[in-house]
């Protein structure tokens, strides 16, 4: 009988930001991969909805949890309630992340350009993007360093490696809809700096950490917004949400077992010009 490389039979992955757009195609592929599934978010009883379909659809334990990965006493008790249910943790996907809307069109071009960026955004988005990743790697990361073994996945961004093109976020009739901010690239090109720091401190102890990078996901907006994307993305497209379930996989399973302080980049070509 061929192994399979991509096979997480007997493993228990971690996802924060469970309920999110990639979180929960994130959590269907480590599932139908074999793994139970914990569903992470703030969002508590829609985690332990969510995890029952899992369990329900591929007939493997799942569980949901409430988590504020900005409190380290509350991603201790994810950590505790994991180990309690299944007695290791074999993979951690940092999913959970603050990605600006401003709710009033009329005034969201003003608060964001970055001379008026409100200090308190700025503070959330290092709160959660980054401090978040950093407790979950922490904490949980150090229960796979005491087993010799796992995988840690931060998913980061396209904007933690390239400027925000702010031209994409204006009209045809050259209205600036909203500026994207410097937040988010900011936090995420921290996160793939934090996960060569934890690949390289941990490597010896058999747990492997890398970044997954993806690029934008088409998900209802505008019409000129997408268009303007895919004219400047190689495969003229946005991303489905289902484009990164290969990818995850990759990065969670012993196919990608040699592999770690890399920043997997799955972005249709976007920086590659």
């Amino acid at each position: 009988m061929k192994e399979n490389l991509f096979s997480l039979e007997q493993k228990v992955a971690v996802v924060t930001g469970a309920l999110g757009l990639l979180g929960k195609h994130h959590c269907r592929a480590l599932a139908e991969a074999g793994a139970n599934v914990v569903a992470v978010d703030l969002e508590g009883e829609a985690a332990e909805e969510f995890a029952g379909e899992l369990a329900r659809d591929y007939c493997h334990d799942a569980i949901g949890i409430r988590t504020d990965v900005r409190r380290p006493d509350s991603v201790r008790v994810l950590r505790d309630a994991v180990l309690e249910r299944f007695g290791q943790i074999d993979v951690l996907v940092n999913n959970a992340a603050i990605n600006d809307m401003f709710e009033n069109p009329a005034t969201a071009a003003e608060i964001s350009k970055f001379e008026n960026y409100p200090l308190d955004l700025w503070q959330a988005s290092l709160d959660v993007n980054l401090t978040g990743t950093f407790l979950c790697c922490q904490i949980l990361g150090t229960e796979m360093a005491a087993r010799n073994h796992g995988s840690i996945i931060n998913i980061a961004s396209t904007y933690g490696i390239v400027a925000p093109d702010q031209r994409l976020y204006r009209t045809p009739d050259g209205r600036q809809e909203f500026y994207k901010s410097a937040a988010y690239p900011a936090t995420k090109g921290a996160v793939i700096a934090l996960t060569r720091f934890i690949a390289a401190y941990w490597g010896e102890r058999g747990v492997r950490a890398n970044t997954l990078s993806p690029g934008g996901v088409e998900n209802a907006q505008a019409g000129f917004f997408v268009n303007a994307y895919a004219e400047r993305t190689p495969l003229r497209r946005m991303a489905a949400p289902t484009d990164y379930r290969g990818a995850l996989l990759f990065l969670a399973s012993d196919a990608s077992a040699y592999m770690t302080g890399a920043n997997l980049v799955v972005d249709g070509g976007w920086t590659a010009w």
